[in-house]
């Protein structure tokens, strides 16, 4: 990098240290504001922190690898990770169930559903557990992927690079709480927009792809072969039933399969909500309305990853096709920045990727010292700890889950590795509880419990005793063990108290089996949840094909390929229409979570 580049960096970094310790003393007051700025943060803002959250480096440069190796189609393995979907799910009903229970993390949401004795107190402390796991493993993750991003232009180790990386992110993280982590999100937000608008346009008018051109797989032994494809084919949005990957990818030859399995595991995933930082945004909204609308910012704000990930993949693809075949497909992205952005650029787009990065950092972070203040120190620790005391123990959580998932990113060999292990295995053995919470009325805290725990541990001694098993039977050998191990272990202990679910139903007024409950509410008020429960699963039915046509329509754009976009655009053009008239005229402002507005 040319000192101009290394001077814009620079400026970033204090820029972010300096914007984070602006909002230290609004954080310390008190644990709301520390985890939640007490609940008065502005939608837009929260909707543009949540789109920098997802937008890390680790994840960008795992999705440049496949639109890179597999084009087009490559977006479909994305649908995995759930961020491709899930967000509809979130912007049309599952943002405001999780908002109105008015609790401050996952596990104390689990009180709310399974009442304050033994079953609720288990459910939570296991859900505040498998949370923390889940925070070390993104806080690896990102460890990974922004220390094979950032060494490449520093020319130092990639562990000195997540190093220096996650000392500056600390600094704001840990000061200033969920003020700094938002503002200084904001802050990123408007640096990533830059780079964005910038490199897509950039690839759009200065690169085309010639008709024929090599790309590059990893080979499970390590190194890479070398596979020819054509314009049409790489560009092409319709998925093949199969494909012939040799390598690391021929995991994903199944291609048919493999895209029905990812919908199905997601459409789960969104139906039982999510989780960590993302779910904090939720906690945060001030009522419904803010709730749906920071949902809808950002997930139109995150569609513009995808112009710049299809960029990077032109790019390499042109430095291939001239050049030489850029053989490390995680690598596309920053090779593709050193050799072919413009000296001055550089530095504001390695800016703008290291924001995506670090913001990600601190919102999981954030999230998982939650968990350990809020459902562990408070809960059964120290029930009369002090404000400051609470404070203090937020920011040596914070510390100490960011050693944990250091260390542990020395035993991954890849990105895609502990990104698999935590969409597909982790996350499988904690999706049946998460789903099933919703929709049973019977579910109670001991079968939430012993399936959150027993899918767990399943996947963790998944990972330690046969790491290489395909992605989709870890999912399916995770989840089912959690399936049984709920149903079980619910059936076998004493319902939750009537009391505790007829409160949750009139807050929350989820749709599901519910009978029992609904039996002892009065008409009027079921006719109002029945009519509002039609409306967002009919709008579900919008949104979703609304928000794949959304991210696809700019990637076609930057490949140029004119006709699917034509066709998109006007798909994602209707598909708003419709949901303007069945889901957003009809956002309330409802302060008081049990009454219907």
């Amino acid at each position: 990098m040319s000192i101009i580049d290394l001077l814009i960096v620079i400026l970033y970094m204090a820029g972010l240290i300096i914007v984070g310790l602006y909002f230290q003393k609004k954080a310390s007051a008190n644990i709301e504001s520390y985890f939640l700025g007490n609940r008065n943060l502005p939608w837009w803002a929260l909707g543009a922190s949540g789109m920098a959250s997802n937008l890390d480096v680790a994840g960008t440069m795992i999705i440049i690898a496949f639109i890179y190796a597999l084009g087009a189609k490559g977006f479909y393995i994305e649908i995995r990770g759930g961020v491709t979907l899930i967000m509809a799910f979130l912007m049309i009903f599952m943002g405001k169930w999780n908002r109105r229970a008015g609790v401050m993390t996952l596990a104390e949401w689990m009180v709310f559903r399974f009442g304050n004795g033994k079953q609720g107190k288990i459910a939570r402390l296991i859900m505040a557990m498998a949370s923390i796991i889940v925070s070390i493993a993104m806080i690896t993750y990102f460890a990974k992927g922004a220390g094979k991003f950032v060494g490449e232009f520093l020319n130092i180790s990639p562990e000195l690079a997540s190093i220096i990386m996650i000392c500056i992110a600390m600094v704001y993280t840990v000061t200033s709480g969920l003020f700094g982590v938002v503002f200084t999100d904001v802050f990123q937000g408007i640096l990533i927009s830059f780079t964005i608008v910038y490199v897509s346009l950039f690839a759009l008018l200065r690169f085309d792809i010639p008709e024929v051109f090599n790309v590059s797989v990893p080979l499970i032994n390590g190194g890479f072969q070398t596979i020819k494809t054509t314009f049409a084919q790489w560009s092409s949005i319709v998925p093949k039933w199969k494909l012939s990957m040799p390598g690391e990818y021929a995991k994903y030859n199944l291609f048919g399969i493999a895209i029905m399995f990812y919908v199905f595991k997601v459409t789960i995933e969104g139906m039982g909500g999510t989780g960590g930082y993302m779910i904090q945004r939720y906690f945060a909204a001030k009522d419904d309305r803010d709730a749906g609308r920071l949902s809808l910012l950002w997930t139109f704000l995150l569609s513009f990853r995808w112009p710049f990930i299809a960029a990077i993949a032109v790019m390499g693809v042109w430095y291939g096709a001239n050049h030489n075949v850029i053989a490390d497909p995680e690598r596309v992205l920053p090779f593709v920045i050193d050799n072919l952005i413009p000296i001055g650029i550089k530095g504001l787009v390695v800016a703008g990727l290291m924001a995506a990065a670090m913001s990600t950092f601190d919102s999981t972070v954030n999230a998982g010292a939650a968990y350990w203040v809020k459902d562990i120190y408070q809960a059964f620790i120290k029930k009369k700890a002090g404000e400051k005391e609470l404070i203090l123990q937020g920011r040596l959580a914070s510390i100490v889950i960011v050693i944990f998932g250091l260390l542990f990113s020395f035993a991954i060999r890849n990105i895609n590795e502990i990104w698999g292990w935590i969409t597909m295995s982790i996350g499988a053995g904690l999706i049946i509880p998460q789903l099933i919470r919703w929709y049973w009325w019977r579910l109670n805290g001991y079968g939430f419990a012993i399936g959150t725990f027993t899918g767990m541990i399943v996947a963790i001694i998944q990972k330690v005793v046969a790491p290489e098993i395909p992605e989709y039977s870890s999912f399916i050998v995770a989840s089912l063990s959690s399936l049984v191990a709920t149903i079980v272990g619910t059936l076998l202990t004493p319902p939750t108290d009537e009391k505790v679910l007829t409160n949750f139903y009139r807050k929350t007024r989820p749709f599901g089996l519910w009978k029992p409950i609904r039996e002892k509410l009065a008409p009027e008020f079921l006719n109002k949840v029945k009519t509002e429960n039609r409306r967002d699963i009919i709008s579900l039915f919008f949104a979703v094909p609304w928000q794949i046509c959304l991210f696809m329509m700019w990637i076609t754009l930057i490949m140029k390929r004119f006709d699917y976009f034509k066709t998109l655009l006007l798909i994602v053009l209707i598909l708003s229409v419709a949901l303007y008239f069945s889901w957003y005229r009809h956002l309330k402002v409802e302060k008081q979570s049990n009454t219907m507005t």
